[in-house]
């Protein structure tokens, strides 16, 4: 089994927030890999992960990094795989991660979920992956459905709930 999606985050203290990415991944039997790679501290690896990633069949990359968030852009300049940056809250509440993820320069795009959404950016892979793919296609709009259907059940018990002056 070769992976298709490759999760990548800064170092594994990103783990709790990226587990929700693998789970989906998981969920939706779409294999995928995961590991820790540092713009910082190891350049050469990250390099030769993102100009090996496409050859290796990985068609989207789904890459977090907190502080000063380099990780995702920097794989994104060295490849043509989609990425996607998950910013990790770390300090700043995140901010400063948000925008170093999504402030890229003309012609390194990196799509950019919001703050540890990492199931955002699984679902947002499963979505790329399922372009031309009616099989998967199929299986994400089950599981839309029943994330709508959650909030309809959620709806239904509110309306159990009780107060006073509560209307409906």
């Amino acid at each position: 089994m070769n992976p298709q999606v490759s999760i990548i985050m800064g170092s594994t203290s990103d783990l709790p927030v990226m587990e929700k990415a693998a789970a989906l991944l998981d969920e939706f039997g779409i294999p995928f890999e995961m590991n820790a790679l540092s713009a910082h501290r190891t350049p050469r690896e990250v390099e030769a992960f993102a100009t090996g990633a496409q050859a290796r069949g990985i068609r989207v990359i789904i890459a977090a990094a907190g502080m000063a968030a380099h990780l995702p852009g920097v794989i994104a300049s060295m490849t043509t795989v989609p990425v996607i940056g998950v910013p990790i809250k770390s300090t700043l509440e995140g901010m400063d991660a948000l925008l170093a993820i999504v402030q890229m320069p003309p012609g390194i795009p990196v799509a950019t979920v919001g703050i540890n959404a990492s199931l955002n950016a699984a679902i947002l892979a499963v979505q790329m992956l399922a372009i031309g793919d009616p099989a998967l296609q199929a299986r994400l709009a089950d599981y839309k459905e029943r994330l709508k259907q959650k909030i309809v059940a959620a709806n239904a018990e509110l309306a159990q709930v009780r107060y006073k002056h509560k209307t409906n």
